[in-house]
């Protein structure tokens, strides 16, 4: 088994109580662990299989956490669908579809197995490496820019509500941005942008030169519009197909820049979006 040693698989094995799952692949994938799908399997030690995995993760008869890595992908997302509508699944992948048992969760995780101890880190010995960890919320970078991208992205309606409610002008030129008021919501406009400028541009280079599976990313969204979701060096971008986007950068702590409609935007979403990957 690929990224784990023998001591480890068996430990993650041995009754594990599942708590909950997600999906590791190109189009879907926790984007705390990096911008674009290689990056995020890396980031486990996994080799960045076309169809990717399904993370489970749970704790051991101990309390242990443990973030088991399975092939079997359509187990994992049916158990998800079955979850997400409100109905009971009971997810218990094949031992033979384990590629990797990994000590801790990579992920906040809010809820614990009952009748077995808090959730902790397993024994470092036992493991066979350094326990996987969600990111903190003391500093701002990548991680933290990611997981913003993705709270807009779930959030869209909140979001679009504070910037029709700064009542920001129309730019001409669709690259304009407004300063954000933190992760509270966007503030006052403040036309030409140079990260922002910086963004879109990058952005526009994946139709030339397409960047790594999974960069940019294309979801459902109501009516006929898409969620798309893009990353680079230091930047993420979140829109809808059919309206504004939102822009974090690095550099940028906590702030969140609208990027209003112009005449630009909408053809570089709609470029983006032929060439994003797209769940299955």
């Amino acid at each position: 088994m690929a990224g784990t040693d023998e001591d480890a698989v068996a430990a993650a094995d041995d009754a594990l109580y599942v708590l909950t799952a997600t999906l590791l692949t190109p189009a879907t994938f926790p984007s705390v662990l990096g911008d674009d799908y290689p990056e995020a399997c890396a980031a486990l030690g996994l080799p960045p299989l076309a169809d990717g995995y399904g993370l489970v993760f749970g704790q051991d008869g101990d309390g242990a956490r443990w973030t088991v890595a399975v092939d079997d992908v359509s187990l994992v997302a049916v158990a998800i669908a079955s979850w997400d509508c409100g109905m009971e699944y009971d997810l218990s992948p094949d031992e033979r579809s384990v590629v990797a048992a990994l000590p801790g969760w990579p992920l906040h995780i809010a809820v614990a197995a009952p009748g077995v101890p808090a959730p902790h880190d397993p024994d470092p010995a036992t493991a066979g490496r350094p326990a996987l960890s969600p990111p903190g919320d003391e500093t701002w970078g990548p991680a933290q820019r990611r997981l913003g991208a993705d709270e807009i992205a779930l959030q869209w309606s909140l979001w679009r509500q504070q910037v029709e409610a700064a009542s920001v002008p129309a730019p001409d030129d669709g690259s304009a941005a407004a300063d954000g008021s933190g992760r509270g919501g966007p503030g006052r406009a403040a036309s030409g942008h140079q990260g922002v400028r910086r963004v879109l541009a990058e952005a526009r280079a994946y139709l030339d030169t397409p960047p790594p599976l999974g960069r940019v990313r294309s979801a459902f969204a109501p009516g006929e519009a898409r969620t798309l979701r893009a990353d680079g060096p230091g930047w993420s971008l979140v829109a809808r197909t059919d309206d504004i986007a939102f822009v974090l950068l690095d550099e940028e702590p906590g702030e969140v820049l609208p990027v209003l409609r112009g005449p630009e935007l909408p053809g570089l979403l709609a470029a983006l979006d032929k060439l994003a990957v797209r769940p299955s």
